[in-house]
């Protein structure tokens, strides 16, 4: 089996992902370009694997691994995304950079918690 072949498709789903990465906006589409770049490198471990013939086959049991941490990065990924989707409305990753708020500032929009009319009558 010739190495060239398994290589140069690891590269083209590489570069595929890295740009993915790179040029998208939506959330989501950066996780699946993440996920692309992790069956790169899947390919790769297993290629390599079979051409340097292990006899432990070390690059499947790594390629095993990668897959469960790509299953667990997912899932914690998609459920961080959900939940931004929700509190804020989108999931641009432009709209992210302002999570966090500073200790100083109050919003003008933001109410103040109106006092419980109905326990205060019947005490």
């Amino acid at each position: 089996m010739h190495l060239a072949y398994p290589a140069v498709l690891a590269v083209l789903l590489f570069c595929t992902g890295l740009y993915g990465v790179l040029a998208r906006r939506n959330a989501i589409l950066v996780l699946m370009s993440v996920e692309l770049m992790l069956n790169a490198v899947n390919l790769n471990l297993v290629a390599f694997d079979v051409w340097l013939r292990d006899t432990l086959h070390a690059g499947q049991s790594l390629t095993l691994f990668t897959i469960a941490i790509a299953a667990a990065e997912i899932g914690i990924g998609l459920a961080i995304v959900l939940l931004v989707y929700r509190n804020r409305g989108s999931s641009d990753i432009d709209l992210l950079r302002d999570l966090t708020e500073k200790a100083g500032e109050t919003d003008g929009d933001t109410q103040q918690p109106q006092p419980d009319t109905k326990a205060e009558a019947t005490a």
